[in-house]
């Protein structure tokens, strides 16, 4: 009798390894799959990052170069202003 349930437990206890040995190994598989989908999730928001810093140079340069236009024309009106203003006086 004390065979019978030694061995139903040896047999239980066999039993118990194999399945924590296979979800080992599954465990492993799905950690390497997190691990690549992390990667590419990195790479991804890497490239957007650098995408939006380009558009966000690009924007700047642009504002840059109208306001430069438009402080250039505000200087030639008062430097006009100014003119008119002397001749007018000479005039007087």
């Amino acid at each position: 009798m004390r065979k019978i349930v030694l061995a139903a437990a040896a047999a239980g206890a066999a039993l118990t390894l194999a399945a924590c040995s296979e979800t080992a190994e599954t465990a492993g598989d799905a950690a390497d799959a997190v691990a690549a989908d992390t990667e590419a999730n990195m790479e991804a928001a890497g490239e957007a990052m650098e995408g939006a810093a380009d558009a966000t140079t690009e924007a700047a340069g642009d504002a840059m170069e109208a306001t430069g236009e438009a402080m250039e024309g505000t200087a030639d009106a008062a430097a006009e202003t100014a003119e008119a203003a002397v001749e007018g006086e000479a005039a007087e």
